[in-house]
């Protein structure tokens, strides 16, 4: 830079270094209840996909390998279990690689960054706001996850006339 960009540059940054001087001392207001809502459907809808997405690959997935595993190896039902667990873990990282798909999916269809400020955002009614949004969104995701169960009925159905 030359030094004209350099003591211009060097103004702007004393300038920003006032204003977020002159912020901190400032009281901010708590979050609105607009602004509430808003962080929670924020971090709620890319829940409800992780969750979707993690009970339904469970539920298929997990069946077919205790079906597959355990008739071929003959494992009892504590065996499988066991082998339930370890697939839980594999899944579970299956659908957490892909929980950043279903954010990026989120962010296309115009979900947008509550506007608040650092202070706001560190309140404690805005991280209540995020956390119920979390556990919400995961709970319905997991129920509409179940889905794959309405096809197991048929099967075992099948299963019991051979």
């Amino acid at each position: 830079l030359h030094s004209t960009e350099r003591s211009c540059l060097l103004r702007e940054l004393h300038r920003f270094e006032s204003i977020a001087i002159a912020q901190e001392k400032l009281e901010v207001a708590p979050p609105s209840p607009g602004q509430l809502r808003h962080v929670f459907f924020h971090n709620a809808l890319p829940f409800v996909g992780f969750g979707f997405l993690d009970n339904a690959i469970m539920i298929a997935a997990g069946t077919q390998i205790e079906l597959s595993i355990g008739v071929v190896l003959g494992i009892s039902t504590m065996a499988g279990k066991y082998c339930e667990i370890q697939n839980r873990l594999v899944l579970f990282s299956c659908s957490s690689s892909l929980a950043g798909y279903v954010e990026a999916l989120a962010s296309r269809l115009g979900l947008s960054i509550p506007d608040l400020t650092p202070k706001q955002a560190d309140m404690w009614q805005t991280r209540l706001s995020a956390h119920l949004g979390k556990a919400i969104g995961v709970t319905i995701g997991c129920i509409l996850g179940m889905f794959p169960l309405l096809f197991f009925g048929e099967e075992e159905e099948k299963l019991e006339e051979k």
